[in-house]
């Protein structure tokens, strides 16, 4: 799978998480596009994977980032000093957010906003088990990895976090398993790694109001469906529910590495006491990224989003009409295009790369590649992109 092996960051001296990278060498990106050392552009249809949403280098995304630098970098471990970019993002954020999500603990990663929850919710309800879903990906450090699914990748790395257990997704039977026992139920919105697997409304309509007949507290981890990728601000919003707790990354940043708790100031000031630091990030809500994020946010509140419609439209009809996809699954620009099989996968992944075009895999779904656009991308780069993408699909020269 992918390309033949080969080590070209361990002989750089810096660490590799595959044996097959794309190995491309960035010299600067701009838009869509991504600029490589031998002059040539890739578009960037994956956004960093949900990174980047508002393209890179986006005019007012880096100046909000030079105007922080020159006032100051990182001063102190987070929560002991006032910090005006800290401020400006958490205000900017919550401005998009229902009112009982009224707080926002500022981390620097999507995977560290999930081992928050995980502890904020046995700290507030002092029970102990936890149960997320099968299908979920909520990433790698030892909490999030315990609350996932694939279970070839927990494997080398067992003992997890105790007190977990998985469900299946999308099936009312199993709601009846989260009692008054539970602490938590996290679950992705809209489900990414598995292929974006899409709930049905009844049923994550029952998970919200299961949760609250036994005093469960619902997690929503939009990581990666959340900040605009579904064609609305937060996933949630499509389903007509509003969680106790939700986990932010990725886009989140505008680009910069950045995570966030948002949940009630009832909750979260449990943080604070019986144990005071009882969660703690020395670069968590750092200036550079919250100065990033405000920007992002109110870009996110500014976003055109019948545009960001009728661009995943587009892309759903092109590539429906090609012979050899099976199913096209997409809420907004969040989308999963499934082929026959894994060797199909890879040979249209790597052949669009060769051309231009960034796509790129699922970790637990071979059969499928996965589109995330700039929600801002020009009409050029999506012409560009789906004419390259239809072509290779179709075998075409």
């Amino acid at each position: 799978m992918h390309n033949a092996m080969s080590e070209p960051l361990l002989n750089d001296g810096l660490a590799q998480t595959t044996l097959y990278p794309l190995d491309l060498r960035v010299t600067h990106a701009k838009g869509s596009r991504l600029f490589l050392d031998n002059g040539s552009s890739v578009i960037d249809f994956i956004s960093g994977i949900g990174a980047s949403s508002f393209g890179h280098s986006h005019p007012e995304i880096t100046q909000a980032i030079h105007e922080q630098v020159d006032k100051h970098l990182h001063v102190m471990v987070y929560g002991e000093m006032r910090q005006s970019a800290q401020d400006e993002a958490a205000i900017a954020l919550l401005d998009l957010l229902p009112i009982n999500l009224d707080s926002v603990y500022f981390v620097n990663s999507g995977a560290e906003a999930i081992d928050a929850a995980m502890k904020l919710v046995r700290r507030t309800t002092h029970r102990q088990k936890i149960i997320a879903f099968k299908g979920g990906y909520h990433g790698n450090t030892f909490g999030a990895l315990s609350v996932s699914s694939n279970a070839e990748r927990k494997a080398p790395f067992q003992p997890l976090v105790g007190g977990i257990e998985l469900l299946e997704w999308n099936d009312h039977a199993s709601l009846e398993l989260i009692d008054e026992q539970t602490a938590g139920v996290l679950v992705e919105t809209i489900q990414g790694d598995a292929g974006i697997r899409i709930p049905d409304s009844d049923w994550i309509s029952k998970l919200r109001n299961r949760c609250t007949e036994t005093g469960a507290h619902l997690i929503l981890d939009e990581i990666q469906c959340g900040f605009g990728r579904t064609g609305k601000a937060f996933a949630f919003e499509h389903f007509q529910i509003v969680p106790d707790h939700l986990c932010l990354g990725k886009a989140l940043g505008g680009g910069m590495p950045m995570g966030a708790l948002v949940s009630s100031r009832k909750h979260l000031q449990q943080f604070a006491h019986s144990p005071s630091l009882g969660h703690i990030t020395t670069f968590g809500g750092h200036p550079v990224p919250c100065a990033a994020s405000a920007v992002a946010s109110k870009l996110l509140k500014q976003t055109n989003w019948d545009r960001v419609e009728a661009v995943g439209k587009k892309i759903e009809s092109t590539l429906l009409d090609c012979s050899n996809v099976i199913a096209l699954r997409r809420k907004g620009l969040y989308i999963a295009v499934e082929l026959g099989s894994a060797e199909q996968v890879n040979r249209v992944v790597q052949t669009c790369l060769e051309r231009g075009v960034l796509l790129f895999y699922f970790l637990s779904t071979p059969d499928a590649f996965r589109i995330a656009p700039p929600l801002n991308i020009n009409d050029e780069d999506l012409q560009a992109a789906l004419s390259t993408i239809v072509d290779v699909i179709e075998a075409r020269a």
